[in-house]
């Protein structure tokens, strides 16, 4: 009953200081605080003066929102404005997009650099690999051309089989040996490829060989058996 009786003469203290205009008006910071409600104190100054809203001083102390009632010499916490709170979301929001941007623009880079990295390489790779076959071509021409009989002979497919075991026992390698019974050439035959270039001689043995025997390794075979092709 003694607790009863005092919340009555609290709420007849509120409700006769309110009537008599007597008010006491504090210096407060729009922030987050506790306060100790003073005689004269409503819901409804104290959000004016935190510039919060009345509904959430009450939701933060339990307050009934239908009388709205405070007590003097009661604590009350006083919750951050809407006004910090929108600048606080809007100073995250902002952070977070720079952010991402930031990421954006340090994964692109990264992609363009990468790009041109590759191109650099597959340039590269593409350079040797012409550098290479223009080597090969020279060295292939210069074989077929000039060079050793032999070189020659190798530059324009002949293998090293049949060298050894047909135009080495046939003509001793040379493009312009002639037979007595006027075979001619380093595969000796009578046919028009035992004439001209070391190139044009093996192209032409290599020609008989697949026709006549399947393959040179056929004629390999043949010329090792019966010591004549």
């Amino acid at each position: 009953m003694i607790i009863l009786l005092s919340k009555r003469a609290k709420m007849l203290m509120f409700t006769t200081a309110g009537a008599a205009g007597l008010f006491i008006v504090g210096a407060q910071q729009a922030q987050a605080a506790t306060v100790t409600a003073q005689s004269g104190d409503t819901v409804s100054k104290l959000a004016d003066e935190y510039g919060v809203s009345i509904n959430s001083i009450e939701k933060a102390n339990n307050i009934n929102s239908d009388t709205h009632l405070i007590f003097a010499g009661q604590k009350y916490d006083i919750p951050d404005s809407e006004k910090t709170q929108t600048t606080n979301t809007t100073q995250t929001q902002t952070q977070t997009t720079n952010n991402n941007a930031q990421v954006q623009q340090a994964a692109q880079a990264q992609q363009q650099a990468s790009a041109a990295q590759a191109q650099q390489q597959a340039a590269s790779v593409q350079q040797t690999a012409q550098t290479q076959q223009a080597s090969n071509a020279a060295t292939k021409q210069a074989a077929s051309t000039g060079g050793s009989t032999y070189s020659q002979f190798i530059a324009a497919g002949g293998t090293d089989a049949l060298w050894n075991t047909v135009v080495q026992p046939e003509s001793g390698g040379n493009p312009n040996a002639v037979s007595p019974n006027g075979y001619h050439g380093l595969g000796q035959t009578k046919e028009g490829w035992g004439y001209g270039s070391v190139a044009s001689q093996t192209a032409g043995m290599l020609n008989y060989a697949t026709s006549r025997y399947g393959s040179v390794g056929g004629a390999v075979a043949f010329r090792q058996a019966h010591g004549w092709w």
